[in-house]
């Protein structure tokens, strides 16, 4: 009989199921026998406690909170969807006011592009001083930067390469 472990020619099993051979003897004996209960350090002085018997009692904190903050029914669906109204608004919002603070320059784009009239006019001379206003805070150096990094980029050439045509 030959030894199929031994075997190059037969795939490693990762989940054997075949478990009819006994395993070799460890060298190292265990350290308790499988039946014995684990014994406990000589400090314990009452044999019979077990900390699983111990009284619980809920944290007073968490009691207050419930007593003052009880749980509330959930929402129908009426109030689900003015919550995702809520929640749609607000992010709307904040993505408004980011995009007017470090994007200031296309409002003034959108300006100019516009047909002349007194209502784009006056939107034109709001997007200046808007801008003006947040370029003394700095708000405009992000996107300044972006725009240097892309000509920096856009100017980039490989060893040998022709320099980029001017524009």
């Amino acid at each position: 009989m030959t030894n199929d472990q031994d075997d190059p020619n037969r795939p490693v099993d990762p989940f054997p199921v075949d478990f009819t051979a006994q395993p070799p003897v460890s060298p190292f004996p265990p350290l308790e026998t499988p039946g014995d209960p684990p014994k406990d350090s000589a400090s314990d002085w009452n044999d019979g406690a077990d900390a699983h018997d111990l009284p619980t009692r809920e944290n007073t904190l968490t009691a207050l909170g419930r007593f003052a903050f009880p749980p509330q029914p959930p929402l129908d669906d009426e109030g689900e969807a003015a919550r995702a109204r809520r929640w749609t608004s607000q992010t709307m919002l904040a993505a408004v006011v980011v995009l007017l603070v470090f994007n200031a320059a296309s409002l003034q784009n959108w300006a100019r592009q516009q047909p002349p009239n007194w209502g784009v006019a006056t939107v034109e001379q709001l997007a200046d001083v808007w801008s003006a206003r947040l370029s003394l805070l700095g708000a405009d150096l992000p996107l300044q930067g972006l725009h240097e990094a892309w000509a920096g980029w856009r100017e980039a050439r490989f060893p040998g390469q022709a320099a980029a045509p001017p524009e």
